[in-house]
């Protein structure tokens, strides 16, 4: 079912002070941002060998990382897995008993397939399954 973690969300208050720590602090590389308005997020996205960072600032105070960073302040938002197929693994996690947050998959950054499971069902993470990449020759 898991591929592998493909990155690990970090939710910040402003993305270019946290940018500034991780680059030249911790001499990660930044390899992209952008929007993603379907979460109300900018991210940025630092590879640390087979994974990533993903930084997550706020589009607006209503967005639920908005309400996330209020609430329990700036630290690990959630857990990213890439999955082979997103719409069997859900449907597997939900006949056993795993409460979902989307039923369905939705788009997320680089308009890929995605999915949050409920932190209830995996003691107080934050899930996000990812459907992974298609390999062209």
């Amino acid at each position: 079912m898991v591929v592998k973690i493909d990155h690990i969300a970090i939710a910040v208050q402003n993305l270019e002070e946290a940018l500034r720590v991780y680059k030249d602090v911790l001499g990660l590389e930044l390899k992209g941002e952008e929007e993603v308005p379907e979460q109300g997020v900018r991210v940025a996205f630092l590879p640390v060998g087979d994974t990533r960072l993903e930084l997550l600032e706020p589009l607006s105070p209503e967005s639920p990382v908005a309400k996330f960073l209020e609430k329990r302040g700036e630290g690990i938002h959630h857990i990213c897995l890439e999955v082979e197929d997103l719409e069997k693994t859900l449907a597997e996690l939900a006949s056993k008993g795993i409460k979902l947050i989307d039923e369905k998959p939705r788009l997320g950054a680089h308009g890929r397939k995605m999915a949050f499971v409920h932190p209830k069902s995996l003691h107080g993470v934050l899930l996000e399954l990812y459907q992974k990449e298609e390999e062209h020759g």
